[in-house]
């Protein structure tokens, strides 16, 4: 059974994913930090970057969000780690599922958590 603490941020995180597959830009940019630093395997992206990825439409088909876990970096930031599973918008098999592990650091700015950071690194297979 899932902490209230974490189900809190895995909802956070959810809502991040679920603007990637409604293609909701908005919600996106109000997610995340002004100073937002995302760390791919393509490289780094700032919060334009991330929200702009948005700007065809959505990225992501399904997802689902496993083997989470919260830990405190002090008293207003957390960081989340998961494994996602996810399909690119537009795949037409599941087969073609990809795995990351994530991390996402969460801090409250002015009352209201925001994304600062995230990190995937593939999952292999």
């Amino acid at each position: 059974m899932k902490s209230p603490e974490l189900e809190f941020f895995v909802h956070l995180e959810s809502s991040v994913w679920e603007a990637l597959v409604s293609g909701d830009a908005g919600v996106d940019e109000s997610l995340l930090a002004d100073n937002f630093l995302g760390v791919y395997s393509t490289g780094f992206a700032g919060r334009d970057e991330h929200v702009g990825q948005l700007v065809s439409g959505p990225t992501v088909q399904s997802y689902s969000l496993s083997n989470s876990r919260v830990m405190h970096l002090c008293p207003d930031t957390v960081v989340l780690s998961y494994l996602a599973t996810w399909s690119r918008h537009g795949s037409e098999s599941p087969a073609r599922q990809e795995r990351m592990f994530i991390s996402s650091i969460w801090q409250q700015q002015h009352g209201v958590w925001r994304n600062v950071f995230s990190q995937d690194t593939k999952a292999d297979a």
